[in-house]
């Protein structure tokens, strides 16, 4: 079973940035798909950017293509989200997820079989 913590959540004004860590522990395997979701209040749990096996390849949601950027530390087996030109529509618990197989598809909530408890990033106007 692998665990995940997540950090660097908080409160920013619009425009600004933040940088979302997500920690992992026991026993991961290189071929692994981290993923990054967010859960508005009312709303479902929407993915927003995934890091793909050996290659790191990379998936954004189209809502925050260009602005987060997702990246990795192997040695530290941690998963980095790197928030800019943040909006207040951002405003969500932010989740990471973690599935042992390169996934074709990264989106899909259903395919992660261990999550972070999340981490609040509330961006105010």
């Amino acid at each position: 079973q692998v665990q995940l913590v997540e950090s660097g959540g908080g409160l920013v004004q619009a425009g600004g940035s933040l940088r979302l860590s997500c920690a992992a522990s026991g026993r991961t395997f290189s071929t692994n798909t981290m993923g990054w979701f967010r859960q508005a209040p009312g709303k479902e749990r929407e993915f927003v950017a995934a890091i793909v096996g050996r290659a790191d390849s990379t998936y954004y949601a189209d809502s925050v293509k260009g602005r987060f950027t997702v990246s990795r530390d192997n040695a530290k087996n941690t998963v980095y989200l790197q928030m800019s030109s943040l909006e207040p529509e951002d405003t969500a618990v932010y989740y990471c997820a973690y599935c042992l197989l390169t996934l074709a598809d990264p989106r899909s909530r259903s395919r992660y079989t261990s999550w972070g408890r999340g981490t609040q990033v509330t961006v105010s106007s």
